[in-house]
């Protein structure tokens, strides 16, 4: 379970969430809606611990986690792909998906059956292991972050706007590599931020709507 319960992050002196409940519950697919800048960004970088939270409460597995820093959220099981990616140009596909699993040293015999496990669910990642990042289209940088954040994100995945910007023939491949994740790992929780409910509807159970920093009805 991941829960956030009245947070309230601020940035440069600028209160940017105000109150923000929700919860995502072991298994669970949600989805979290918004226009751009409405907070759905914010909000993943809290539950990483990659902002501080002025007010109200982090609960990971029903631990408080609040002081919980980012690393350490990683070790709990809990993967992020953001939205820009993040990927390191000069490093190979397969050097940036083995990049986290290194940072928490995970035994190397664990490492391989991860890597084998995420190519087996994304197999177009097994063509472009040996080629590096910066050669990457959008779409396909977005499919390595998918990836790198389930080498570690053994209980959650936050996914941020994984859909922005992708063509619709890779919006639709995309889509069709979450299907498979539910399939292949139904305990794994998901929680994904979107601008368009549309895309996201086949793909949830249940939607939460932000905006302007606060949650909305949905």
């Amino acid at each position: 379970m991941l829960e956030l319960t009245g947070v309230s992050v601020d940035i440069a002196g600028i209160r940017v969430l105000r109150g923000v409940s929700l919860a995502v519950p072991p298994g669970g697919r949600v989805a979290l809606i918004g226009r751009n800048g409405a907070g759905k960004t914010t909000t993943l970088r809290a539950l990483m611990g990659l902002l501080p939270v002025r007010e109200g409460q982090v609960t990971i597995d029903g631990r408080e986690a609040t002081a919980v820093p980012a690393h350490h959220r990683a070790r709990l099981g809990i993967g992020y792909a953001p939205e820009e990616r993040r990927l390191f140009g000069s490093f190979s596909v397969q050097e940036n998906m083995l990049l986290p699993a290194q940072v928490l040293r995970l035994p190397a015999a664990e490492t391989a059956r991860r890597l084998e496990a995420v190519f087996t669910l994304l197999p177009e990642l097994r063509d472009l292991a040996p080629r590096r990042a910066a050669g990457l289209s959008g779409g396909q940088g977005k499919m390595v972050a998918l990836g790198r954040a389930l080498m570690v994100g053994t209980r959650a995945v936050l996914l941020d706007e994984p859909f922005q910007g992708l063509a619709p023939a890779l919006a639709l491949r995309y889509a069709e590599a979450l299907a498979r994740l539910r399939q292949a790992l139904p305990d794994v929780a998901i929680l994904i931020t979107e601008s368009n409910p549309e895309l996201l509807r086949p793909l949830v159970q249940a939607t939460y709507v932000i905006e302007r920093g606060e949650m909305a009805p949905v």
